[in-house]
């Protein structure tokens, strides 16, 4: 049995337990789900809101910018947040922004409006995002895989539903996930959400504690730029090599990206996360050497490395949370948002000095760097 999830029973008092209860994962995955819908709603709706707004095509962007600017900006609140009061009130809290920004901006009768409520909508989802990280991941490789697994599935059907909703209303894909964090807040209410656990290992104090805490932060950045530049970069890479149908081996990818966390919340319990996310990485690390040395694999290989990389996001939190507070996860979520900003735009600039063979061969590089941090992490995590 897990221990209860009181929301104001504060975090050192919880025995640390590796099963979470049911009805617990099931608000995780209702969150998650919600989040991943809005995170991949802007791309799609980009048509309509020019339509309703009269904005350009090179303007129409800044909506989705705000989005993530505000979802990168709400992680280190949630981290503070969460040395202070239980997870369960950063997630009301941050909730109830994220609706309030939905609201915004389906209400917004001119287009400055629209961009300030994306803002308002992203500070709620990286402060939900932020807050329930840190709790499932605190619980295990199982539990925080399985719900970045649901939350890539509703990225997965979400340009579906703006698709089918938007040109009646371009408010109602916003009023759907509206409605999903208001779902998300009743089942909180219901079932609960897990509290923060202790480390399962010796704690780290002083200088080592901050040393992990960087390390781990270099791990989730390098993670990060390696997934948005395989997903970024693997179509034009694939279309400089004349694939007919680049865009199915892209979403072939993200979709063994999903696949690669349903099974790591399914059986990765059965392995240390340092190891999984050292495998992981290895397998990817291949997967870019077949892109770049076998044209012919190259689609197959950018599919099986999103299936590789699908384990290392949620099993390096897990990870942290063995030796370091899990409070301290929004902030390698910070960490995270730094390695996605930078590695798709150096990508672009060693593309256009290289060319697009340059693509798998920085993909390798990376690989083999979160490689060497792993490796690194594990030497200074190891107990002694």
């Amino acid at each position: 049995m897990t221990a209860p999830a009181s929301p104001d029973t504060p975090p050192s008092l919880l025995p640390p337990g590796p099963r979470l209860s049911v009805p617990l994962l099931a608000t995780g995955a209702a969150a998650f789900f919600m989040m991943g819908v809005l995170q991949a709603s802007y791309g799609p709706a980009f048509p309509y809101l020019q339509e309703r707004y009269g904005v350009d095509t090179a303007g129409v962007g800044l909506i989705a910018s705000a989005h993530f600017l505000g979802s990168a900006l709400a992680p280190p609140l949630a981290g503070f947040a969460l040395a202070r009061v239980s997870v369960r009130r950063v997630v009301v809290a941050s909730a109830v922004v994220l609706i309030a920004g939905m609201f915004v901006l389906m209400a917004a009768p001119v287009w400055a409006v629209a961009v300030a409520g994306a803002l308002v909508g992203g500070l709620g989802l990286g402060g939900v995002s932020a807050a329930l990280n840190s709790a499932y991941a605190s619980v295990g490789t199982r539990a925080v895989n399985l719900v970045n697994a649901v939350f890539g599935v509703g990225s997965i059907l979400s340009p579906l539903l703006v698709v089918m909703l938007a040109p009646r209303n371009l408010a109602l894909p916003f009023l759907v996930v509206a409605a999903l964090c208001g779902l998300t807040l009743l089942m909180a209410r219901r079932f609960g959400v897990p509290a923060l656990r202790p480390p399962a290992l010796p704690q780290a104090t002083g200088g080592r504690s901050g040393v992990q805490a960087a390390l781990f932060a270099g791990v989730i950045a390098c993670y990060v730029g390696l997934e948005v530049g395989f997903g970024a970069w693997a179509g034009r890479h694939l279309d400089s090599l004349n694939y007919a149908h680049a865009a199915l081996f892209v979403s072939g990818y993200w979709g063994g990206l999903t696949l690669g966390r349903v099974l790591a919340g399914l059986f990765g319990a059965r392995v240390r996360p340092g190891v999984l996310v050292l495998v992981s990485a290895a397998l990817a690390a291949v997967c870019a050497l077949m892109a770049a040395t076998v044209p012919a694999l190259a689609g197959a290989a950018y599919v099986l490395a999103g299936l590789s990389l699908g384990p290392v996001f949620g099993s390096t939190l897990a990870w942290m949370t063995q030796s370091l507070p899990a409070r301290f996860i929004p902030f390698l979520l910070v960490a995270g948002s730094v390695g996605g900003i930078v590695a798709p735009a150096l990508m672009g600039t060693l593309s256009a000095r290289a060319g697009l063979g340059s693509v798998p061969v920085t993909l390798l590089v990376m690989a083999a760097a979160l490689c060497a941090l792993t490796l690194l992490t594990s030497r200074v995590t190891h107990p002694r």
